[in-house]
């Protein structure tokens, strides 16, 4: 007798997968303070792995010294920003009082037009802006405590990072020898596939965001500086940074470079900034990210943007950055399982026929 194989029925196997996403979401979200410098550990370490690499084979170097050489390079270059970034703030600090005086002039005039629109009595406004300034001067405490606790936190947090991404680079064979045996040798040439590909994907993606971050600021520096902005290598470099964001970092930078502008210059000044970050927005989102980073990654925009969103309720910031590269994640492991490949079509969508239609435009 011939034995046939049950299938369950659909309604049984969608309930098990909603019962496993739920579940390694309630995972993920609790195990936040481990798994998320843990990710980026790991994002850093694939970025990383070249200068390793060749630090061995070429300075003939042990590997806990690449490992360590290789993290060291890292942090001079995010030390480097930081560096440049600092000094920008410390001109605008130095501005304090000119701030001062710009504020209370332009509140000056924001309370003559509520009095004169609304008809609110100008008293009636400082009254209320006295005792909000009293409720804030008298939790200043809180908040000097609540400041000092966040920042302790977020150093902790980078100090993670680094430790795992020197971790992972010096394990990596053993975490690619552990990945080999946990699939066994029958699925041994799809997972070499699965993990070249991952490197060579998430390395270009990464490369593809620095040097797009690095063309977007230097055309914001150099159209602030033609506009006559006083701090016009801050804001492009604001701009530049918070661009790394998709969607919503644009938004971000428009406030901060308004505001910033609109508290040391003119209104005019400030709808040119405006105005600018936006067009800068336009070119990059329509031109250069399709170009450097579009190519590299290939998710459709809504599953982009719903990433972007889940990644925010899930782990907030870092959760909005990470989001995309554990998509294509995904994607390249969809792409390579034949029963998964309608999932890795659905984060691809229409990219997926562009493929297909320009391999038969290559054949023929």
């Amino acid at each position: 007798m011939t034995s046939k194989k049950l299938i369950a029925p659909f309604y049984e196997r969608l309930s098990l997968v909603l019962i496993g996403i739920l579940s390694l979401g309630y995972l993920v979200i609790e195990g936040k303070e481990v798994l998320d410098p843990l990710v980026f550990g790991f994002l850093f370490a694939i970025l990383l792995l070249p200068v390793s690499n060749i630090l061995e084979s070429k300075l003939r170097l042990p590997r806990s010294m690449s490992s360590l050489l290789s993290v060291l390079l890292l942090v001079a270059f995010i030390g480097g920003i930081l560096y440049l970034v600092g000094t920008q703030i410390t001109k605008l600090t130095s501005d304090w009082p000119m701030l001062q005086k710009q504020v209370s002039e332009s509140v000056k005039n924001l309370s003559g037009w509520i009095h004169s629109t609304f008809n609110i009595n100008l008293e009636k406004q400082e009254d209320y802006v006295h005792d909000t300034a009293k409720k804030i001067m008298a939790s200043g405490t809180e908040v000097v405590g609540t400041t000092f606790g966040a920042v302790s936190s977020l150093m902790l947090f980078y100090l993670f990072i680094l430790i795992f991404t020197f971790f992972i680079l010096f394990y990596r064979r053993l975490l690619f020898k552990f990945v080999l045996q946990v699939f066994r040798d029958d699925n041994k040439t799809v997972v070499h596939d699965i993990v070249e590909n991952i490197q060579s994907i998430l390395r270009q993606y990464i490369l593809g965001l620095l040097i797009e971050m690095v063309v977007v600021a230097t055309v914001a520096c150099t159209l602030f500086f033609f506009i006559g902005i006083k701090y016009a290598a801050l804001l492009g470099i604001i701009v530049g940074l918070f661009n790394i964001i998709p969607y919503l970092g644009i938004f971000t930078a428009l406030v901060l470079s308004v505001v910033i502008t609109f508290a040391t210059g003119a209104v005019s000044d400030a709808l040119l900034v405006g105005a600018s970050v936006l067009g800068i927005h336009l070119v990059d989102s329509n031109f250069l990210l399709p170009t450097i980073v579009g190519s590299k990654v290939r998710l459709n925009a809504l599953i982009t943007f719903l990433g972007i969103v889940l990644g925010e309720m899930v782990w907030g910031l870092s959760g909005m950055f990470l989001s995309i590269p554990m998509i294509a994640i995904f994607k390249i492991i969809f792409d390579r399982i034949e029963s998964l490949k309608p999932w890795g079509y659905l984060l691809g969508g229409d990219y997926e026929y562009k493929k297909s239609a320009e391999k038969k435009m290559k054949t023929e």
